[in-house]
């Protein structure tokens, strides 16, 4: 077998499972989220805000689509890449403006337990994930023999 097929027989399977994994996790806190909006606020032992639940289960629906798009990455994660990068982007801009609210004394320190599953947890298998795409990419532009054999919207071989 060669290495390029090897390759993809090994990360295909791992990658898939990971963003199935954070496909069906957001799915299930967006769908939390949409069902028991002020539980979160409750927890941490803060006011449930907004004082319109209404936006904070648009949040839940925003997961959980994210969820969808995981899902749908997860049968070709290198070719759907850009929902794996735009779902990191989110993971990490997403605990930044929490701590920029948190050290400005706007929401409680309490209220970020979930940035570690929401958030941090997924940081590196998705990083991981697109330096595999990156990969991926990068040897097909410099192998034009690679692109003939997997045409554009065909699925691969492997």
């Amino acid at each position: 077998m060669k290495s390029r097929e090897r390759e993809q027989v090994e990360t295909r399977p791992r990658t898939s499972r990971i963003l199935i994994a954070a496909g069906i996790y957001n799915l299930l806190w967006g769908l939390f989220v949409i069902l028991r909006p002020m539980d979160l606020f409750r927890w941490a032992g803060i006011e449930p805000l907004p004082n319109y639940p209404e936006l904070w289960q648009c949040m839940g629906m925003v997961i959980g689509v994210y969820g969808i798009g995981y899902l749908i990455a997860a049968f070709d994660p290198a070719r759907h890449w850009p929902i794996v990068l735009v779902g990191l982007l989110g993971k990490v801009f997403g605990p930044i403006g929490f701590a920029w609210n948190a050290a400005g004394g706007r929401l409680p320190w309490s209220f970020g337990a979930v940035i570690l599953t929401n958030d941090l947890i997924w940081w590196i298998p998705f990083g991981a994930l697109l330096w595999t795409a990156w990969k991926h990419h990068r040897k097909e532009a410099t192998c034009p023999q690679s692109r003939l054999a997997n045409p554009p919207g065909q699925p691969s071989a492997a």
